[in-house]
């Protein structure tokens, strides 16, 4: 068992930066495939970005080039550095594992553990 809570959202102009931090207890977020889906208004909830048991990174080709998601074992925790925001980018973000090392398949029904979400609103 692994619990997680995510913290960090806000609201933002377009163009600035937020990082969102997901503490884990219970395991190790090492041993996990782990990472970020966001869901807005009215839309499905959608993969962002993931990390292996191996630290190899996956990205949503909307976010590539602009966030960065990164894991400090010893924290047990991850981070997903979010620059060059746009107003598509407001949805409520949820940090998730699944319980395997391998990712695999990057959808919701593959990730038994969620954080609680945290809001991230970008806009004039």
């Amino acid at each position: 068992q692994v619990q997680l809570v995510d913290s960090g959202g806000g609201s933002v102009q377009p163009g600035g930066s937020l990082r969102l931090s997901c503490a884990a207890s219970g395991d190790s977020v090492g041993s996990h495939c782990t990472g970020w889906f966001r869901q807005a208004p009215g839309k499905d909830r959608e993969g962002v970005a993931f990390i292996d048991g191996r630290g190899i990174t996956t990205y949503d080709a909307s976010v590539k080039g602009r966030f960065t998601l990164t894991r400090d074992n010893a924290k047990n925790s991850l981070y997903l550095q979010m620059n060059s925001l746009n107003p598509d980018d407001t949805a409520m973000y949820y940090c998730a594992a699944r319980s395997g090392s391998i990712c695999g398949q990057l959808v919701t029904r593959n990730f038994g553990y969620w954080g609680q979400g945290t809001q991230v609103t970008v806009s004039s």
